[in-house]
Parts: structure tokens; C-alpha cells; sequence
């Protein structure tokens, strides 16, 4: 899985970019809307970030963050994490569920209230029980962009199922393009070429040849 992951790190990183560039807004937020044990999502160009609200101006989320493997510092590391702390966090799997302000967390993006309501066949839990749920789980994480990431861990809290929609969706697009007829072909090709190229007419040269397009063919 690890080229599949590291594709959607890719993706990641370029949206995270791209978004860091054009954030220079500051708004102000109505938390006086939110409640304790919502579930707020923080759409980015691409991706979608969330937490969940505990009251007094407070959101629990996890996120990637690579300056408490650095230091140890406690007042740099409760500054807001900016994207450089981030995109290093994800890319080294080094990620925390902290609580920081409405203001840090949306990063000057528009807040969605409760959307997974509608998405999630599940019923959510009670406020208090989704906060409690946040609160526990609060410290050091492994993270993983595709596995373990800040949607599988709100879905847990609110749900009590730990998924995330757009991990799928990506690895959905990317087998319609990877285990395709016409990446069969490609491959088959690809193999022929390099098989002829260097010269490998054996039995470990046209193995691969035909067995690396079949099973992509048998995927499709």
C-alpha cells in the first residue's frame, strides 16, 4: 500500500501548499452556534479537515505535526501548527489530537457544522458523549493519510466508526485508473519493451510479462 499512500501524500501536500499561499484573511467566527460535541469540518480545495468542538472556543482535532519530534519545547509546540509543521508531520507519520481555538483550527477557512449528519447511516452519538469520546483519545498518534487520519478519528468520536470517505473515494479513483484494460495493455507493453530491451528472454523475463498484466486485467 505504501505507493498508494505515498501518491495521496503527494496530493496532500500540493493542496496544503497551494492553500497556505492563498490563506491571508482572518475571520471571525459565531462559535456561539457551536456546541459542545459538534462535529466541524474545514473544507480545503481538495480535502476536508476536521474536529470536534468542546465548548469554550475549543476544537479537539488530530493533526500532523513534526515540531514535537524537534523539541520539546511546550509553548512553541502549542502554537498553531502552520502547513511547513504539517506537511513534515504527514510526510513522517508524527501526528497529535490537540485542542486548539476555533480561529487556529479553521485557518481562515469556512466552517461546516454537523455535515457528516447526512452522509454517516449512523446516528451520532450524544454531545457529551462525542466530547468525552474527543478528550480521551487526546495525546501522540501514529498518522497515516490513507488509515488513520483527523476524519477517522471525528467519525469515531461522533459515530463510533472509525472511517474516512475521502481516503476511500481517492483509493476508489485510483483503482479505476490503476486496474484498468488499458493499463493492462500499458503494462503488457512496458514489460515486452523492457523484456527485448535487455535482452531477458527467460523464463524469469516473460513471467513477469504476462503475469503483471494479468493480474491487473483480473483486477479490472
Amino acid at each position: 500500500m505504501f505507493p498508494l499512500e505515498f501518491l495521496y501524500s503527494l496530493f496532500y501536500i500540493a493542496v496544503v501548499t497551494d492553500f497556505d499561499e492563498k490563506k491571508k484573511k482572518v475571520i471571525q467566527y459565531d462559535i456561539s452556534k457551536f456546541k459542545r460535541g459538534d462535529l466541524l469540518e474545514v473544507p480545503r480545495t481538495l480535502f476536508t479537515h476536521f474536529g470536534i468542538y468542546l465548548g469554550n472556543n475549543r476544537v479537539a482535532h488530530l493533526i500532523p505535526d513534526i515540531l514535537p519530534v524537534l523539541t520539546t519545547d511546550e509553548k512553541a509546540i502549542e502554537k498553531m501548527v502552520n502547513n511547513n509543521r504539517l506537511i513534515l508531520g504527514a510526510i513522517a507519520k508524527k501526528a497529535s489530537v490537540r485542542v486548539d481555538s476555533v480561529e487556529d483550527f479553521a485557518y481562515g477557512a469556512e466552517i461546516l457544522l454537523n455535515h457528516m449528519d447526512k452522509v454517516c447511516s449512523r446516528s451520532p452519538f450524544e454531545g457529551e458523549e462525542v466530547a468525552r469520546r474527543a478528550e480521551k483519545l487526546m495525546g501522540s498518534v501514529v498518522y497515516s493519510l490513507l488509515w488513520y487520519n483527523c476524519e477517522h478519528y471525528v467519525m469515531y468520536c461522533r459515530y463510533g466508526t472509525s472511517v474516512s470517505f475521502q481516503s476511500y473515494q481517492f483509493c476508489k479513483v485510483v483503482r479505476k485508473i490503476v486496474c484498468s484494460k488499458t493499463s493492462c495493455l500499458i503494462s503488457f507493453l512496458l514489460c515486452l519493451f523492457i523484456m527485448f530491451y535487455l535482452e531477458t528472454v527467460s523464463i524469469f523475463g516473460i513471467l513477469p510479462t504476462f503475469m503483471i498484466p494479468f493480474t491487473i486485467w483480473m483486477a479490472s
